[in-house]
């Protein structure tokens, strides 16, 4: 999810990977693999890539939070998936809209 959202960001930006790479101090072959989201880049670069895009780190982050639980639970079968998210929801008194 979060790769998708930082090639989309990248291109509307008229950026290549490249710069991206040397922004992150990674190489262009990481770049590449995050935005086919083979891999995840570390959360410490959510801040620099938030200010690179004129985005708020905050939405950069739940991207990134996204791809960790999705990590997490793909392996699981749909209906414990749906009884996870509840016991989260329920155990932490969260609402969704």
């Amino acid at each position: 999810m979060l790769g998708v959202k930082l090639k989309e960001l990248r291109e509307t930006n008229g950026m290549v990977q490249r710069q991206i790479a040397a922004l992150l101090e990674v190489d262009t072959a990481f770049i590449s693999k995050v935005e086919k989201e083979e891999k995840q880049i570390s959360k410490n670069h959510i801040g620099r890539l938030a200010k690179l895009f004129k985005v708020s780190e905050s939405e950069l982050n739940s991207f990134w939070v996204a791809d960790k639980i999705l990590a997490l639970i793909e392996d699981e079968k749909k209906e414990n998936i749906e009884r996870i998210l509840e016991i989260v929801f329920v155990s932490k008194k969260i609402k969704i809209k």
